[in-house]
């Protein structure tokens, strides 16, 4: 009789240790999880994205007011542009500026259940120093080459200039000379005809007349 009477309270508190142990465990499991961000956590970038985005397991509720994304870098400036723009299971926060070094994300959702949930993870942007030795390349290779066409036109031009001024000036004097002999046999001429011509003819009409006056 003492067994039978015992077996109901033994049922009963069976069913409230598989209560303690079940029931608080079901609202937790309700909620809804992160399941994955782009950028991954912990990923090294070589630039800051344009964009962020968080997956969940289920369709998030409410708007960017309720659904926040904070995005901070090192020195904990601001780096999100406007609010966070819920699509179902995805939340997406636009991004502004440059940044180095950890990107910190802190999260706060409203679960599909109507519960609040948040988490934050972390990135890190590591930018590259190679663009800065790069101009010191390209600037050292242009150098040489403005050196190697100013030594050319000197040594082409030289020739060209002097060669016709020694030419003009050595063929310049045979003109002159040509004319000045031209100019005296002309004048020799003339002044026979007109002066030696005369006086011989005039000579030789006065000798002529001598025998004929004495006869």
């Amino acid at each position: 009789m003492r067994t039978r009477r015992r077996a109901p309270f033994a049922v009963a508190a069976a069913l409230l240790a598989l209560f303690a142990v079940f029931g608080p465990a079901s609202p937790v499991s309700a909620h809804d999880q992160l399941v994955s961000t782009d950028p991954a956590a912990d990923a090294v970038l070589t630039a800051l994205p344009s964009e962020i985005t968080l997956s969940y397991s289920a369709e998030l509720l409410g708007d960017g007011a309720s659904n926040v994304v904070e995005v901070t870098d090192a020195a904990g400036t601001s780096l999100v542009d406007g609010t966070a723009v819920v699509d179902g299971v995805n939340v997406t926060q636009a991004l502004t500026g440059t940044a180095s070094g950890a990107i910190s994300v802190i999260w706060r959702v409203v679960s599909s259940d109507g519960h609040p949930i948040s988490g934050e993870f972390a990135f890190t942007v590591d930018a590259p120093a190679t663009p800065t030795s790069a101009p010191t390349e390209t600037t050292a290779s242009a150098t040489p080459e403005p050196t190697m066409t100013t030594m050319t036109p000197p040594e082409t031009d030289e020739p060209t200039t002097t060669a016709p001024d020694s030419e003009a000036s050595d063929s310049s004097p045979l003109p002159w000379i040509v004319g000045v002999v031209v100019v005296l046999a002309v004048i020799g001429v003339v002044l026979y005809l007109l002066v030696l011509r005369p006086r011989g003819r005039n000579d030789g009409g006065s000798t002529g007349d001598r025998p004929t006056t004495d006869d």
